[in-house]
């Protein structure tokens, strides 16, 4: 999956698990629910395809869309997942120094990415290519 980049389904399954876990964990206020999807992204970034369990999930459940679909570079997705590593362990930070409205702040701002994503415009490789073009401008690369 590394060399052809990551499926579009699986992408859009981590987005949607994004989504819905940080609104299940908002609107039940249970914390423990953003530490679950933090620690999952986190192998994710760590260890890439290989360690993510969404990608592990998305090849059983999208078998017969993966050969054929869209793919994102996974660089790309990486990045995604790094930014929302780090809001999620921010958010995680928060929950331990007793302070919640800023944990749940962090969490919030990752699922509206993620709602945002979903609808079309990820704000993500929004932050990459101008990263990219500020790169490119500075060092020439």
């Amino acid at each position: 999956m590394q060399s052809g980049g990551v499926p579009m389904p699986i992408v859009v399954l981590n987005r949607w698990m994004l989504l819905v876990g940080i609104l299940l964990g908002l609107f039940t206020l249970q914390p423990w629910i953003t530490t679950l999807l933090f620690l999952i992204l986190l192998a994710a970034v760590i260890g890439g395809p290989e360690w993510s369990l969404v990608a592990r999930a998305g090849k059983k459940l999208f078998a017969d869309k993966i050969p054929t679909a869209e793919r994102e570079d996974f660089k790309l997705t990486r990045f995604n997942n790094t930014i929302a590593v780090t809001l999620l362990g921010l958010a995680q930070l928060c929950f331990l120094a007793g302070w919640p409205v800023p944990g749940w702040i962090f969490a919030i701002l990752v699922a509206i990415a993620a709602g945002v994503a979903i609808g079309g415009f990820c704000v993500g490789c929004f932050l990459y290519f101008q990263l990219r073009m500020l790169r490119y401008r500075f060092l020439g690369k």
